[in-house]
Order: structure tokens, then sequence, then C-alpha cells
């Protein structure tokens, strides 16, 4: 009995609060169904009244009656510089507080911004960077698609080892040589020296990507997921929003060399931030001993001077080739999730979409920086807030609406589970959320194209950009959570499987829209990619008739 009373005080539970004793369930239960028997006590005792609205008040406040986190000993906390974080360390990260899950969701989307404000400062400044360095204006563009390029490869690595090393890990590595490679960026004195160096500061960047999404599935229950996926996706889409403006004014008043100083400059701040404020939320889980025949061993005698010097050289064979395979094979095996077509196609649809984004956004850079609208570098950077007002209204009502949807269909199905909670499904994310996005962002391709094309008065073509905002942004978000839910003991896989397909697609992008503006304008360019985008709408439907079927076929393979 001691030692009972002792564990309930370690949990901190109280007991007089009915709050911590009441399960999930059952809270979902009482908001859903209250029972005939709660309204007739209620007539009888003349309280119940003022006790139900008060129950009912703290089931939309608290919405998960998680136990009180249990805290890890500063000395037993993992990840780098670990015991050094101010916020706490749990045994479940699910049972942070919503205050706290809120605040980790912060630091993340602070940290998420980093890799697209690299991507979209410089886009003012492509013209500067060609007459500097001497070099082509296809030179100039191709260091920019590189960059996404390396976001697309170096997340593989990243979401590999968070899930071993754990997520603190990796973001402060990672936020590390992003400082260093943007000090060698900003002094670069040649073209290649730049293009290298923006290479890897993507690449470190890019860690945030796909490991980020990793720490909200850490955090957040399914029937919250969209929504919190969408908050953090507005760190990824308020970098696009900010970044062409800084870049602009920074490049038109010191140069395109600040635009460099100031990522590292971001990047050390947030660094910082990442130390003191992020705890690891990687569940701990017990693993089998990495080679039973020692655990064997430890019972018996310990024997010396039996080893050969040939089975000691083969023993450390063994131990750096499995290293070799961790560091060089394993994170490739990510791409072996493209055999289920759940995955392949969710990050094909995705992919299409980003691709035109880097279109659209070399686009605009070169359109309004020549006649018939010349307009200054700053302005140019301006040019980009219709699409990143899209983007960041999309993020904060998107998620919370396929939340929502997820929640209908469950009901409509009448999916419970044993405590009578809703079971969410995956694919319920595309209804119609996804066909009005479907429609809505090739339409405004087009609509850009041929009014940028004819040189028609500027807020024309830029409000086009508006709409293409908010249709492409609920893919993106809906795509990533999708693929979080699909695998959700390998959360970063999934989004970084997503982030290697999709700026692959950015790269070509960012490669041929200018020469194929040059060739064909941009009329007919976008409208061709509006006609494939369109096309590619097909997903949707293959998604609803078909998803059932391929997400068990993959829940029975991978558990």
């Amino acid at each position: 009995m001691d030692q009972e009373n002792a564990r309930i005080g370690a949990l901190g539970i109280d007991h007089e609060s009915p709050k911590e004793e009441v399960s999930p369930g059952f809270e979902e239960k009482i908001s859903r169904e209250p029972s005939p028997e709660s309204f007739r006590t209620a007539g009888e005792s003349g309280e119940k009244t003022e006790v139900q609205k008060n129950q009912d008040v703290e089931v939309a406040q608290t919405e998960d009656a998680y136990p009180a986190p249990v805290k890890v000993p500063r000395s037993q906390r993992r990840g780098l510089f670990g015991r050094f974080t101010i916020l706490a360390e749990v045994e479940e990260p699910k049972h942070y507080t919503r205050r706290t899950k809120w605040f980790i969701t912060f630091v993340i989307a602070l940290a998420a911004a980093a890799a697209p404000l690299g991507s979209a400062i410089i886009f003012p400044s492509l013209t500067q960077i060609s007459d500097d360095l001497h070099t082509t204006p296809t030179i100039t563009n191709f260091s920019a698609a590189t960059y996404m390029l390396s976001m697309s490869i170096f997340p593989l690595w990243w979401s590999s080892f968070s899930e071993t090393l754990g997520r603190r890990t990796i973001y402060l590595t990672s936020f590390t040589l992003f400082l260093l490679w943007n000090i060698l960026a900003a002094i670069s004195d040649n073209i290649a020296m730049l293009i290298v160096m923006r290479i890897l500061g993507g690449g470190a960047a890019a860690s945030v990507q796909a490991v980020g999404a990793g720490t909200i599935a850490d955090i957040w229950e399914v029937r919250e997921r969209g929504r919190a996926m969408g908050t953090f996706y507005l760190g990824p889409l308020c970098g696009p929003l900010f970044a062409p403006i800084i870049g602009g004014a920074l490049a038109e008043k010191f140069g395109w060399r600040s635009t460099q100083w100031f990522l590292a400059i971001y990047g050390g701040a947030v660094l910082v931030f990442l130390f003191f404020a992020l705890p690891e939320t990687l569940k701990a889980t017990k693993t089998p001993p990495a080679d039973p025949e020692k655990e064997v061993s430890r019972d018996r005698p310990i024997l010396k001077r039996t080893t050969s010097r040939v089975s000691s050289i083969h023993l450390k064979s063994k131990k750096y080739l499995s290293m070799a395979r961790r560091i060089f094979i394993d994170p490739l095996k990510i791409l072996l999730y493209f055999r289920f077509p759940a995955v392949l196609i969710t990050v094909y649809y995705a992919s299409i979409t980003f691709g035109s984004l880097y279109l659209l956004n070399i686009s605009l850079e070169t359109t309004f920086s020549k006649p018939p609208y010349n307009f200054s570098v700053t302005i140019v950077g301006l040019s980009y807030i219709p699409s990143s007002i899209g983007y960041v209204l999309a993020s904060l009502f998107g998620g919370k609406w396929t939340d929502a949807i997820m929640a209908r269909e469950a009901k409509k199905a009448g999916r419970y589970d044993a405590d009578g909670k809703l079971e969410y499904r995956p694919e319920d994310r595309m209804r119609e959320n996804a066909w009005i996005a479907a429609f809505l962002y090739p339409a405004a391709l087009v609509w850009y194209g041929w009014t940028a094309e004819k040189g028609i008065f500027w807020p024309v073509p830029l409000i086009s950009n508006f709409f293409f905002g908010i249709g492409s942004m609920l893919i993106f978000a809906m795509a990533t959570t999708m693929l979080t839910e699909f695998m959700p003991k390998k959360a970063s896989s999934g989004v970084a499987v997503n982030n290697f397909v999709r700026n692959i697609f950015s790269f070509i992008g960012a490669v041929v829209a200018q020469p194929l503006i040059a060739a064909i304008g941009n009329g007919w360019l976008f409208t061709g990619v509006g006609l494939i985008a369109a096309c590619s709408s097909i997903v949707v439907w293959a998604m609803r008739k078909f998803g059932p079927k391929w997400r068990e076929r993959m829940d029975r393979e991978l558990n």
C-alpha cells in the first residue's frame, strides 16, 4: 500500500480531483451523447443543470484528460545537451498540457521557417548575383534550384537518424551546420562556392521539414493533428511570405550578400532557442539488446585471452560495416515506402503542386522586373505577398477543416473503438476540401499565365496568386498530415519521402522555368502546368475508391 501511494504521489494525481480520473473515452461519450438518467437527475436535484454546464465547459477546454505528465529527471534527459532544456522532457509526450504542446509547435514552426526563408530570400536579387559573380541568369537560377535539390535528399538522412538519435540531437546538429554554411555563402567570391554553400545550407535547414512533422506526430493525437500541422506549416509558409520582402529590401540597400548574413543570424537565433526550449519528444521505447550473446554471457564467468586476433578483427569489421550501413544504406530504405500506392499517389499529388509553386516563383522575378512592369528589387519582393497570404489563411483554417471532415466521416460510418472514441482514417482527409483545391490552384495558374503574358495591370495577375496560395496550401498540409498517419510509428520517414520527391520537382521547375518562359511565354507554360495539375486530381478519386484497401494492406505489411 505504501508503494502504491508513493507511485500515485509521483504521478501527481489528485485524489480529490474528478477531472484526472475521467478517461478520454468517457469524456467524449459525455460530450457526444448524454444519458437520459443524467437529465432525470437534473430535474430531481435542481443542481445538475449548473454541474452539467461546468462539465461541458471542462470537456470543451481540456478535450484530452490525460494523466499528469511524468517528468524525466534532468540527468536522464535524452538528446544532445538534453539536461539544459528549460521545458522538461516527459515519459509520454502526448501527456503534455495543451499549452505546452502549442509552445512546442511554435518552436518547431520557427525552426521550419529557415529552409524556405533561405530558398526564397535570393529571388529578388538573382540579377544582382549574376552581375556581381559574372555569370548568366540560368546559372544563377541553378543556385536557387540546387538549394531545393539538397532539401529533397538530406531529409532522408535526417529522418532516419532522428528515429534512433532523437529529434533534439538532429535539430541542434543541423542548425549548427546551417549557421556555418550561410556564413561561408555570404563571403563567396565565385558562383561555384556559392552553389556549394547553398546546397549544404539547404540540406542542413531541411531537417525540420521531415523531423518537424515527426515532432508534431509525437505530441498530438490524430483527431487534432490536422489543426496542429496547419499551425506548424505557418513557419514554412511565413518564409516565402517575408523572405522576398526582406531579401528585396536588404539587396537593394546592402547587396545580395546581406541576405546570406541575415540567414546566418536567423539560424544562430533559432539554434539558441532550440538549445534551451525544446525537449526530446520521441517516445522512449524498450529495445532488445543489440547483441543477445553479450546478455547471456553476463551470467557466466568472464573469460580472458580466449579471443584470437582473427576473430577480434572480424568483430571490428562487423561493427564498422554495421555503422556504414546505418549511415549510407538505411536512410535510403525510406524510398521503399513508394511500394505502397497510398504513399505513392499522395506524394505525387503534393509534388506536382510544389513544382508549380517554384515555376511561379521564378516567373514572378523574371516577369515583373522587366517591361512592361519594370519593378524595382524591393517591389518584386512585395509581389510574393498575395500567394503567401493565401498560404497563411489556408494554413489557419484548412487544418481545422480537414479535422472536422475526418470526424464527420468517422461518425457517418459509425466507427468507434471499445472506449467509445472515434476511429479516424487518413484517406478521409481527401474529401470536398481536396476537390476545391484541385480546381482552385490549376485555374489560378492559367489566370496568372495569360494576364502576365499580356502585361495586364499588375493587381490582376497577383490576385490570381492569392487563390493559388489557398489551393496549393490545402494540398500541402493535407498530404503531409496523411503521410504521418499512414505511418504513425515512422512519421518523419513518411514526410521525408514526400520532401524527397516534391523538392526534386521544385528543382526541375526552378531550372526549366527561365528557358520555358523565354521559349513559349507565361501563357502557354502555365496553361500546360494547369492542365497537368487538373488531370492529377484523379488522385482524389482514387484515394476515395481504393484508399481503405491500400491502407489495410500497408498496415499489414508495416505491423
